[in-house]
């Protein structure tokens, strides 16, 4: 069991460091420009900028590269590629931004709380980008227990996060 969860947390590494890391460097041009959408709602909101996805996916690209390197020496670990590395670091900044417009969409404002949603919508963009353009890898790695583990731990790790985010004054919100 252990074994496992040190495994889905290595497959994990590229995906979970890209949105704190956005969310500390985030800062100055909104991606949606500060535009609304139809419905006269902002379309993702302030929190969404140019610079923090670029700062959170070369985040998750640098460690998975890192990562690439201890895995030369510690073959317990599984493989990355890197197209893996890749869609993982950006499906999880895009999962959070389609899970923003969603948000906005009901009519939720940028840190209300919207649980499960907010916890797992970066590890469904990564894993849904990465099961697109890299799947053989996909399906390789993301086993059902690793599945499993991850959507458990996810959740208590996004919280843990999110209170540091919010006591170093990165976060308006602990959650």
């Amino acid at each position: 069991m252990f074994d496992t969860i040190i495994i889905a947390l290595w497959l994990m590494l590229p995906a979970y460091l890209p949105n704190p890391c956005a969310a500390f460097f985030g800062r100055g041009l909104p991606i949606d420009f500060g535009r609304n959408f139809t419905d006269d709602r902002r379309i993702l909101g302030d929190g969404k900028t140019y610079i923090g996805f670029f700062a959170g996916s070369a985040a998750g690209i640098m460690i998975g590269l890192i990562q690439m390197g201890i895995v030369s020496h510690y073959s317990f670990f599984p493989l990355f590629t890197l197209k893996a590395i890749f869609c993982l670091s950006i499906g999880s900044l895009l999962g959070d931004l389609g899970m923003s417009f969603v948000k906005r969409r009901i009519g939720l404002e940028r840190g209300a709380p919207f649980p499960i949603a907010d916890q797992l919508d970066f590890v469904a963009g990564a894993w849904l980008l990465t099961f697109l353009v890299e799947r053989e890898w996909f399906v390789s790695n993301f086993t059902i227990w690793i599945i499993i583990t991850i959507l458990i731990i996810t959740p208590i790790m996004h919280r843990i996060t999110n209170i540091i985010g919010y006591k170093l004054g990165k976060k308006d919100v602990p959650w």
